[in-house]
């Protein structure tokens, strides 16, 4: 389990805090012995297998389940304490399952939702249209696919423009245009200092979207920090595309003959070369010496999936 000190934040105070949290059902530990702090205005990912815990921890900081032990505090105020009704006010949430009236319209589904919020109902059309919904505002929501239920999810949890958002897999049904559109909303969010948790098992769509993530197992937090910081922790090699003519070949091999690289493999157009993340220079210097024999060269980091099975196995 990652230490505490890694995970806190270098800048700015963390508006969401749980330290020690613990939740049981019988001998089943759901989640076990968290600690985590997520800073003001931070994009932050929470990944895991299914049955990881993620979900259950959602539960806990939005207070719809308490804690077996530990403590969890919300822009300063203890979900368990009565001062918490009050922030939550601010939070806004997307559950992984949405489930929504058939027989309203769209428009009608957030006014509804608006009033259980106590946020103004004048908020609900501009909010359709900002998850590109304005078309279908007034089709009952029986006739929406399930991209379109997922957008009307996500724009109710934007009613009442909450500080905090909890986004438990977001994009699941949406298309690419709009998996796009969602994270340019989120972009934006961010940029008005919006703090936002996300989960998702699409890896590769976050990877380069959050500021940092925590990588859940067995409901502990294996490792925590932003994806470059877990890459170099976990000390996954790089792989290098050298693109060459295949009468060169021999040629790559002898400039990195004097260097401790793990594999050299020849494909049809191109040498792979995997090696440490040390001797990354060293490779890129030894490939210069063959100057324009190289016709391309790309360097594939460890991608997010990578280091999330490095931790997780």
């Amino acid at each position: 389990m990652a230490d505490i000190s890694t995970m806190q934040t270098e800048t700015g105070a963390a508006v969401i805090a749980a330290h020690g949290v613990h939740k049981h059902y019988g001998p089943i530990h759901a989640v076990d012995g968290v600690d985590l702090d997520i800073r003001a205005g931070e994009l932050f990912g929470l990944i895991g297998h299914n049955g990881a815990g993620k979900s259950t921890m959602f539960k806990m900081m939005l207070g719809l389940i308490p804690a077996t032990a530990g403590e969890i505090r919300i822009d300063g105020a203890q979900v368990s304490g009565g001062n918490f009704r009050a922030v939550r006010r601010t939070i806004g949430y997307l559950p992984e399952n949405v489930v929504l009236y058939d027989n309203l319209t769209g428009l009608e589904t957030l006014h509804f939702f608006s009033r259980l919020k106590g946020a103004s109902p004048a908020e609900c059309a501009p909010a359709l249209e900002r998850v590109g919904l304005a078309h279908a505002a007034k089709r009952r929501v029986r006739e929406y696919s399930k991209g379109m239920r997922q957008r009307l999810g996500f724009a109710q949890a934007l009613l009442g423009k909450p500080r905090i958002l909890f986004l438990d897999e977001p994009t699941t049904g949406l298309d690419p245009e709009a998996i796009r559109s969602f994270y340019a909303i989120l972009r934006q969010l961010r940029s008005e200092g919006v703090t936002m948790v996300i989960t998702s098992h699409i890896l590769a769509e976050i990877q380069e979207r959050v500021d940092r993530l925590a990588i859940m197992t067995a409901g502990k937090i294996q490792a925590c920090g932003t994806v470059q910081a877990l890459r170099e922790q976990m000390d996954l090699p790089l792989w290098f595309t050298v693109r060459v003519a295949r009468e060169d070949f021999e040629a790559v091999r002898t400039a990195l003959g004097h260097l401790p690289v793990g594999a050299i493999e020849a494909h049809d157009d191109h040498v792979a070369v995997q090696c440490r993340r040390e001797v990354k220079m060293a490779v890129i210097e030894a490939l210069a010496t063959l100057g324009g024999r190289v016709r391309d060269l790309t360097v594939r980091e460890p991608s997010l999936e990578d280091v999330f099975f490095g931790f997780s196995d």
